[in-house]
């Protein structure tokens, strides 16, 4: 098994900025962590430089005791499932899971208890006289997914293996990966462009952009308490919706007020606010609201779309002329047009730094 550290890291290609700045992460042994972010920040570039895919510009790379910077990739024990599956077309699906053990020059039996084990786990079995260009493309996922398991390795990495999928088979694969990882006791470390896979597999999600951590913690404090804008808006479905404002004190109370909204804040999110800069964003999620009725401590908007998502209801508002989304269950019922008022749950709400994007009040 493998704990990776990185210790100030740093990637940069020639003539560009940095794909990867000053990464400072510790992967624990057995761990399945999770490689968020949008194309370019630098996830998939932190994956190639574990499998030894590409070097750092400076920095260490370490598992456990050993310095593997710049060991070359066939020395480290780590396996790779790639978005493509790279199978060999002219291989039958035994033949390819068996050829990394094959080039190593592992025993015939041994082989043949590898590979015979990793079918039955992955129910593939009776597929492996099959070549990739007769199976589906879950099939041909779980074949990729052999290839690497027979190898055994202390660190398994995986490359957005499930893009591939359409939406129903990417949900079951999800499980197969869940159920694999506690099957192997191996340290996962598994990049995706994803919210729901990194929320569903994730013992912990590391949030990039532009190369910069921006975040690392469990599915559910970077869901509950992101730490700026940026990690806010990147999960959630719908995005949580912004309103853009000022805070003003009025003795004991605190309120977010713009041009046509006023919302006192709780105590607790009162306390939990570190500094009062001159302009801020409210952060409410669409699930975080509850209907009620106009006056008092409320938001207030116009419905402009109803969306129903089967087991869900979702409203688009339009407040100070910006799209507002709120859940208010299926067997909600509003018209396009309809003016209605809600009021965020008060220890539900995120404050953000309207400069820095920093949270300041993050959910409690």
């Amino acid at each position: 098994m493998a704990r990776i550290q990185f210790k100030h890291i740093t990637k940069t290609y020639a003539g560009g900025a940095p794909a990867v700045d000053t990464l400072n992460l510790e992967i624990k042994d057995r761990e399945f962590l999770v490689l968020l972010g949008p194309s370019g920040c630098g996830k998939s570039t932190t994956l190639n430089m574990i499998a030894g895919l590409e070097d750092p510009t400076s920095g260490e790379l370490w598992f456990d005791d050993l310095d593997v910077t710049y060991l070359p990739p066939h020395k480290r024990d780590v396996a790779m499932v790639f978005q493509s599956y790279a199978l060999y077309p002219h291989k039958n699906v035994y033949e390819n899971i068996a050829f990394g053990l094959r080039m190593r020059k592992v025993a015939n039996d041994e082989i043949e208890r590898r590979v015979r084990d990793a079918a039955r786990k992955l129910e593939i079995e009776h597929l492996l006289e099959r070549k990739p260009g007769q199976l589906s493309g879950g099939q041909r996922q779980r074949v990729a997914l052999g290839r690497a398991m027979v190898r055994e390795p202390a660190v398994f990495l995986m490359d957005e293996p499930l893009s591939n999928l359409d939406a129903a088979l990417r949900v079951s694969m999800r499980a197969e990966i869940k159920h694999l990882h506690a099957a192997m006791g191996t340290t996962f470390v598994y990049v995706t462009h994803d919210q729901a896979e990194a929320l569903t597999l994730a013992d912990r999600i590391v949030v990039m952009q532009n190369g910069v951590v921006q975040q690392i913690g469990t599915p559910d404090e970077i869901y509950e308490r992101p730490a700026n804008i940026f990690v806010a808006s990147f999960l959630g479905s719908p995005p949580i919706n912004y309103l853009h404002g000022k805070l003003k004190q009025n003795g004991d109370h605190v309120s977010f007020v713009n041009d046509n909204v006023r919302f006192a804040l709780d105590a607790s999110t009162i306390a939990r606010i570190g500094s009062r800069p001159e302009k801020v964003v409210l952060g409410i999620r669409p699930e975080d609201v509850q209907i009620t009725t106009a006056g008092g401590n409320v938001i207030e908007g116009l419905v402009d779309s109803v969306l129903p998502v089967g087991s869900d209801r979702f409203l688009g508002l339009k407040i100070n002329g910006s799209d507002f989304f709120i859940r208010v269950g299926k067997e909600a019922r509003f018209a396009e047009g309809e003016r209605i008022a809600f009021s965020p749950v008060p220890e539900r709400v995120h404050v953000f730094d309207g400069d820095s994007g920093k949270n300041i009040a993050g959910a409690s």
